[in-house]
C-alpha cells in the first residue's frame, strides 16, 4: 500500500486591496482571495485612507494596518476565520476613536 505525502507550503500575501465591501488579498501562488469586510470590523469602520495604509508582516504571512491596530493572517483568510475580536473590545476601540475625533 502506498501513502500520499502532501507537502504543506506556507502561502504568503504579496498585495492587498480594501474596498468598501471586501478585503482582497493577492497570494504568492497566483490565487486571489476576497472576504467580506464585515469579517474585520476595524477595517469596516476605518477610513479609506486608514485602510490603504497597510504593510506585510512575517514575510507576507500576515497584514498589519497600523492606524487601525488590526492584524490579519493569510492562514486565517484561507481557513475562512473572521476576526476573533470580542464585541466588548470592539466597542472600547470605537469609543476611543470617537474621543480622538472629538478633540
Amino acid at each position: 500500500m502506498s501513502t500520499l505525502a502532501i507537502e504543506r507550503r506556507v502561502v504568503k500575501a504579496n498585495d492587498v486591496k480594501v474596498t468598501d465591501d471586501e478585503l482582497v488579498v493577492a497570494l504568492d501562488d497566483g490565487r486571489t482571495i476576497a472576504v467580506p469586510l464585515v469579517w474585520y470590523p476595524r477595517l469596516l469602520h476605518g477610513t479609506p485612507k486608514e485602510r490603504q495604509k497597510w504593510r506585510l508582516i512575517g514575510d507576507g504571512q500576515g497584514i498589519h494596518w497600523p492606524d487601525l491596530d488590526e492584524d490579519v493572517s493569510v492562514e486565517h483568510l484561507l481557513a475562512g476565520v473572521p476576526s476573533g475580536e470580542s464585541q466588548k473590545s470592539l466597542q472600547r476601540w470605537l469609543a476611543s476613536r470617537k474621543q480622538l475625533q472629538e478633540k
